[in-house]
C-alpha cells in the first residue's frame, strides 16, 4: 500500500487544476505547469483536493501511484509558490555577478564563466558569493542548480568551491607530513 500516494492534495485558492485524460495542467499565481501521466492512474477533484488512485496492486501501479502523487503536489506547490535553491562560493577571489540573464562566475579559472538559465528559470545574486535558483518547476530549479554547482564543486581539503547552502562539508586533514626519520 503506497502510503503517499493515498494521501490527497489539497489545492490552495487561487490555484487552478484541470485533468483532460492523462494530462493535468495546474495554473497559479506564478505560472501555469502541464504534465502528461501515465493512462493507468487516475486522477481525481473531490472537495478542494486532488486524490490519485490506482487499478491494481502490481509492483508497477504502486511505483506510479507514489510518483504521480509526488509530482501533482510539486506541480500545485510550485505555482502557487515557486521553488529556491541557494548556492554558496567559498574561496579567495571566487565571486558571482549578474550581467543581463547570464550568470558570471570567476572560481579560479582563467577566464570568466558565463552561465545562461534555462527558460522559467530566475537567478538572483546578494553579496558576491550567494546564488538562488528560484522557478515554479522543482525539476529544472533543482537541475539548474547542480549544473552551476558542477562548474566548481567544493574541495573537501580547503572547502573552496560552489556548495549547496544546506550542504556541510567535512573538511579532510590532508597529509600530516613525512614520516620521522630513523
Amino acid at each position: 500500500m503506497s502510503r503517499i500516494g493515498l494521501l490527497p492534495i489539497a489545492i490552495p485558492k487561487g490555484t487552478e487544476v484541470k485533468i483532460a485524460g492523462s494530462e493535468v495542467v495546474v495554473k497559479g499565481t506564478k505560472g501555469e505547469l502541464r504534465r502528461r501521466f501515465h493512462p493507468d492512474m487516475s486522477m481525481a477533484l473531490k472537495d478542494g483536493c486532488l486524490i490519485v488512485a490506482r487499478p491494481t496492486d502490481s509492483k508497477i501501479h504502486r511505483s506510479l501511484h507514489g510518483l504521480t502523487r509526488s509530482l501533482l503536489a510539486n506541480m500545485i506547490i510550485g505555482v502557487s509558490q515557486g521553488f529556491e535553491r541557494v548556492l554558496e562560493i567559498n574561496g579567495v577571489g571566487y565571486r558571482a555577478q549578474k550581467a543581463g540573464e547570464k550568470l558570471l562566475l570567476q572560481v579560479g579559472y582563467t577566464n570568466t564563466v558565463e552561465f545562461s538559465p534555462p527558460p522559467g528559470i530566475n537567478i538572483t545574486v546578494e553579496g558576491a558569493n550567494r546564488i538562488h535558483v528560484t522557478g515554479i518547476d522543482k525539476e529544472v530549479v533543482g537541475e539548474t542548480a547542480a549544473r552551476i554547482r558542477a562548474i566548481r564543486p567544493a574541495d573537501h581539503y580547503k572547502g573552496k568551491g560552489i556548495k549547496y547552502a544546506e550542504e556541510r562539508l567535512r573538511l579532510k586533514p590532508g597529509k600530516s607530513g613525512k614520516v620521522g626519520k630513523k
